[in-house]
């Protein structure tokens, strides 16, 4: 750069391992037989190789703008980097996480910041949340996850996507990026491109498989027989149910999962013409007996020019059908994941003549093994895509493009409960329920791309979109008392009895958009950016008087690096300042009928005709109220950004700062029904800000010709605050939220409260105060006008002694990643981390209750010299089981070794050796900090729900033929 010497540059006789580095001075000296090449490679910069003809020779290394001019997918088109105005992450498909993984989701956890994805261990389940840039939202599920688009199409599901298929994934962070999606765009959105064929007229062939073994990472350390006996006898406690027993009930239902997935797929193409076509088959054990998934997916991709080249054709099928099994996870006891530590290590598993021990003098007491192998719940799902993509070159400069999709859904659910089942009292019991769902994409638009003068480069675009979805188009039935478990749930005609109130009101939902939408690029010698985006919705969703959105955008950058008082500097390889407002709206998650009147099914009556005969007929009544003016929800985001890199590339990052602030927030709220149908009313009413600092390092701290360690490390920081909840029509004190399901609790349990002036996940509970002379829990009451501690304690706390007690929301997250390569050998360490977040550990809450030894339930070992005997009110709310959530994880640790080509027929083999979750740093006493921290209830360690969280072993293979 600018004529200074570079360090380290590698210099190597082509073809030998004779090889050496320049010094400090950017000189080098090395033995090299006239007539041979030197190659000179340094990071940063185009490699040289100049034959040797003289035994002095200079070389000047020129900057290597790959990694400037890579490309960028952003919404309907594609820009290099070093033109990109907004918040945009890649990451490539070498740089995903490596794991037994079902869906894309799961590839992205710490790799991007700002984008905070929970792991989950359940086979069925995949990403257990995701968020972006903190939570905007007061409702859950979609409406707190970003927009997925593959290939280009928008909304498409990630059951067709294979992570093996994937080629890239780019993350749109800002509202200037995501704001030409418009209203389904608020959580940010996520841009997943696959591989597609070559163009080396030469076909190749790859596979990849692995085989991974999980074993649960951490167990409750529960009481084992000798332990509840010896509590017992020191606390003059008679045990109701010892039947001499000694199980380790963790033992009868946990199992070392084995998991197996295979990949093929086929390339090649010439110029003109590319193809892919791949299958593949994931089969995947699940830790707790009776849970798998199963999955084959395929798709077939194929693209020609025609037309004299002017015309590019692209046609796409993607198909999956999956199958997942799962156990019984009810509230009430009827959960394996509890019942695998609440039921007595003094019991059997089953009886002398080889059915289910079940004792049935405890209430929501349930043998968990009858559970696993008695109650079965299944779901098969099949999704079929199909797209067809043109594009007409109509001159140099001007295109157009035509996107077709069509998508079709089929969810089938079959759960039976024998006539065994110890939570199914019916003598057999069996559901079906099928439902499906279709989607038409149809997208047409314009991209115009020109440079005046060699520097002024001009971006135009315009398009237009009607997309149609169709869903929860089903039905479903439940029928019971059988004679024989024999059919199953296969022959619902075998059952003698039908519950009509076990039909399923499957409704089926047509949704309609329509859009048009618009982007302006205009660089000046890739020295100042501009782009603006406009988006205009119209959705059948909302309100009559609300249905069109207007979502527009726009962004600046100064590529400073290329003025001339920056270039003196000799600092910098590149500086970009980029500033970015936009806006965009939030209708994912949102039902066809939320904002219109509907009415439905809510009882019987019987009607007497005129000669006496009776007979049940359905009652009617309102289900939900229209509001003619309900809208979708807008978040406005600020968003300044400095990408730099230093040292020929060697050194680079990005700082973010955002202001987000979403408004017109949709809750339900209570109403009066002496003015209205319903007592519940959607509304547009709330209002969320979110506040952040994100931070990217990249580096290559030592690159040498053997050896090479790259690493990554990005920081998030983000604070949520809620700034209301009401306004003159419909106003709440607070929003109850975060039930942790705790036994003999129930009445007003919520730990948590969504309040004006704080953030989502707020903690608000009793404060513990240690024991009264009894030994019972007691408690600080507090002033119901001020809020303050009043000096005195109860042991009978109401709800005005509650007060805030902590937090769920992280004041940081981390993710590190460490690559290193000596010769043909790959080391790869991935380390994630949360930190400044509380955790509420109801499950160390529940199975701490004194109480459940007299009823014959089992507890932590901890009670033993944790708790007192005497303690009934162990389990109130309290900030006694609040914990720090603090945690740093080796999440991934993986060895490879790179065979290269082999013969004529093997172009490349590489073998690894992969361990997810290896070790975890942390203070949390719980099974595992890593929880929920998206929704509307954050940070909650519940019992019933959870599925153990594993630690994976893998062996992998991936070769090219």
């Amino acid at each position: 750069m600018n004529n200074e010497p570079l360090i380290g540059v590698n210099v190597l006789v082509k073809g030998t391992t004779n090889g050496t580095v320049t010094d400090i001075d950017g000189k080098y000296s090395i033995s090299a037989p006239s007539g041979s090449t030197l190659s000179f490679t340094y990071v940063g910069f185009t490699a040289q190789l100049i034959k040797v003809t003289q035994n002095v020779i200079n070389v000047t290394l020129k900057e290597d703008s790959k990694t400037l001019n890579e490309v960028v997918v952003v919404g309907y088109g594609s820009m290099t980097r070093k033109d990109v105005t907004s918040s945009i992450t890649t990451v490539k498909a070498d740089k995903l996480n490596t794991g037994v993984y079902t869906d894309p989701g799961q590839l992205l956890q710490g790799k991007v910041p700002g984008l905070t994805i929970v792991q989950s261990s359940d086979p069925t389940s995949g990403t257990a949340s995701i968020s972006l840039r903190g939570a905007s939202s007061l409702r859950s599920g979609a409406a707190m996850e970003p927009y997925y688009v593959v290939d280009g199409i928008p909304g498409m599901s990630l059951n067709l996507v294979a992570p093996e298929d994937i080629e890239s994934i780019d993350v749109l962070r800002d509202a200037s990026a995501t704001a030409i999606y418009g209203s389904k765009a608020a959580n940010g959105v996520i841009v997943i491109t696959t591989k597609k064929g070559s163009k080396t007229d030469r076909t190749s062939v790859s596979y990849s498989g692995y085989v991974g073994f999980d074993n649960i990472a951490k167990r409750l350390d529960m009481m084992s027989a000798s332990d509840l006996k010896s509590y017992a006898a020191a606390n003059n406690i008679t045990l109701p149910n010892d039947k001499g027993y000694n199980t380790n009930w963790n033992d009868e239902v946990l199992r070392t999962a084995v998991s197996h997935n295979h990949n093929v797929s086929i390339n090649g193409g010439n110029e003109r013409s590319s193809y892919n076509a791949s299958m593949s088959y994931l089969n995947k054990e699940g830790i707790v007996r009776g849970t798998e998934f199963e999955r084959f997916s395929g798709r077939a991709y194929v693209q020609t020019k025609c037309l004299n080249d002017r015309l590019t054709l692209a046609f796409n099928v993607n198909a999956a059908q999956s199958k997942g099994k799962t156990v019984s996870s009810n509230k009430d006891g009827q959960s394996v994941f509890d019942a695998m530590n609440y039921y007595s290590p003094l019991l059997p598993t089953k009886n002398e003549d080889g059915s289910w021990y079940n004792y049935t003098s405890v209430n929501q007491y349930f043998n968990p093994l009858s559970m696993i192998y008695e109650d079965s719940y299944e779901t098969i799902k099949k999704v079929l895509q199909g797209t067809g993509k043109a594009t007409l070159q109509i001159n140099k400069d001007l295109a157009w493009n035509l996107n077709l999709s069509y998508e079709n859904e089929q969810t089938n659910n079959n759960n039976y409960n024998t006539i065994q089942s110890q939570i199914v009292n019916t003598h057999g019991n069996a559901y079906r329920g099928t439902a499906e769902k279709t989607k038409k994409v149809m997208e047409t638009y314009f991209n115009y791309d020109h440079t005046f003068a060699n520097v002024h480069k001009l971006g135009l675009m315009a398009g237009y979109s009607y997309e149609q979805t169709d869903d929860n188009n089903g039905f479903g039935l439940n029928v019971y008392d059988f004679y024989s478990d024999a059919t199953s749930y296969y022959r619902l005609d075998y059952a003698n009895k039908m519950d009509m109130s076990g039909i399923s009101g499957y409704q089926m939902e047509p949704l309609r958009m329509i859009s048009f939408y618009g982007r302006l690029n205009y660089s000046y010698n890739s020295k100042y950016m501009l782009q603006a985006t406009f988006r205009r919705d119209g959705s059948s969703a909302f309100g009559k008087n609300n249905r069109w959105g207007t979502f527009p955008s726009a962004s600046l950058a100064w590529r400073m690096s290329e003025e001339k008082f920056i270039k003196d500097l000799n600092i910098f390889d590149d500086l970009k300042f980029r500033v970015g407002y936009g806006v965009s709206g939030n209708s994912l998650g949102f039902g066809a009928f939320q904002a219109i009147q509907t009415y439905g099914p809510s009882g019987w009556f019987t009607y007497t005709d005129a000669n006496g005969n009776s007979s049940l007929y359905r009652t009617i009544a309102a289900q939900s109220n229209a509001n003619l003016d309900l809208k979708w929800e807008r978040t406005a985001m600020l968003n300044l950004g400095l990408d730099f890199t230093f040292f020929g590339g060697r050194l680079g990052g990005t700082i973010e700062y955002y202001d987000k602030r979403t408004s017109d927030l949709i809750h339900p709220y209570s109403v009066s029904t002496n003015r209205y149908p319903y007592g519940w009313m959607y509304a547009n009413v709330g209002d969320i800000d979110n506040k952040g600092i994100e931070l990217t390092i990249n580096a290559t701290p030592i690159s040498t010709k053997k050896f090479t360690w790259d690493t990554s490390l990005n920081l998030s920081h983000n604070k949520n605050n809620v700034k209301s909840i009401s306004n003159s029509d419909y106003s709440v004190a607070y929003i109850a939220a975060g039930d942790p399901e705790i036994a003999g609790y129930s009445s007003n349990a919520q730990v948590e409260r969504i309040m004006e002036g704080h953030p989502l996940g707020t903690f608000y509970t009793y404060e513990w105060a240690g024991y009264n002379s009894d030994g019972v829990s007691v408690f600080y009451k507090h002033d119901p006008e001020t809020g303050a501690r009043t000096g005195e304690t109860t042991k009978d706390p109401v709800d005005t002694d509650r007060t805030i007690t902590g937090c769920a929301q992280p004041k940081l997250n981390l993710g590190w990643t460490n690559n290193f390569k000596y010769k043909n050998w790959s080391l790869d360490m991935f380390f994630t981390g949360v930190f400044g977040n509380k955790i509420y550990n109801a499950t160390r809450e529940q199975y701490s209750n004194v109480s459940f030894v007299t009823e014959g339930r089992n507890v932590l070992k901890s009670v033993a010299t944790e708790q007192r005997a005497t303690d009934v009110q162990s389990q109130a709310p309290s900030d006694r089981w609040l914990e720090n959530g603090d945690y740093l994880r080796l999440s991934t640790l993986s060895l490879g070794y790179s065979f290269g080509k082999l013969g004529n027929w093997v172009n490349s083999l590489k073998v690894y050796a992969t361990c997810n979750n290896l070790f975890t740093i942390t203070g949390y006493s719980g099974r595992d900090p890593e929880i929920n921290l998206g929704g509307l209830e954050p940070g909650i360690d519940r019992r019933t729900n959870y599925y153990p969280r594993t630690r994976t072993f893998m062996l992998g293979v991936n070769v090219n033929f």
